[in-house]
């Protein structure tokens, strides 16, 4: 192989390196510009992580299902992708409809894993932790303790992504 060859193959190898970052970037930011904007009622956990920096640790109504929500289902499969239905309830908030193994074909939906630990059923979302300056999640911190809203953007797959965090008034 000349030497010329060998170059304009490297230079393809760092090309498609390039463009498979940014294509994933761009497929993790694609909700937040072609989604619907859902706010939903968040309950704080754990705010701090030595290896992952500061954060705010989100929890949900609806990241814990009901007991028999998806008793039909007898083998179910750790990170099983589930579909779990948002419906609007007081003050504008979203909140559990349901939950279906099949990706809905209207209303507003979000798309998990299913974590069975415990007999618990629990759905991830990839929107469980909010990453903020040390002050401003410490601030967080206090302030999730008495109630806040996650403004959340779903795109037509139910992919979500979190927008903002938002204290009640």
């Amino acid at each position: 192989m000349s030497k010329q060859n060998t170059l304009v193959a490297l230079a393809a190898m760092i090309v498609v390196q390039v463009c498979l970052l940014v294509g994933m970037v761009a497929l993790a930011a694609k909700p937040l510009y072609t989604g619907q904007e859902v706010r939903v009622a968040t309950l704080p956990i754990d705010p701090r992580s030595l290896f992952r920096g500061n954060y705010a640790r989100l929890n949900y109504d609806f990241s814990s299902l009901p007991k028999n929500a998806l008793a039909e289902h007898k083998r179910l499969r750790n990170g099983e992708p589930v579909y779990v239905a948002l419906k609007a309830g007081d003050k504008g908030l979203y909140e559990y409809a349901g939950v279906t193994l099949e990706k809905p074909e209207s209303g507003v939906f979000i798309r998990g894993r299913l974590q069975n630990r415990y007999n618990r059923q629990r759905v991830k979302y990839g929107i469980e932790a909010w990453f903020a300056p040390k002050q401003e999640a410490l601030r967080l911190e206090r302030e999730l303790r008495d109630g806040a809203v996650a403004v959340l953007m779903i795109d037509s797959s139910g992919k979500a992504a979190l927008k903002e965090i938002v204290t009640e008034d």
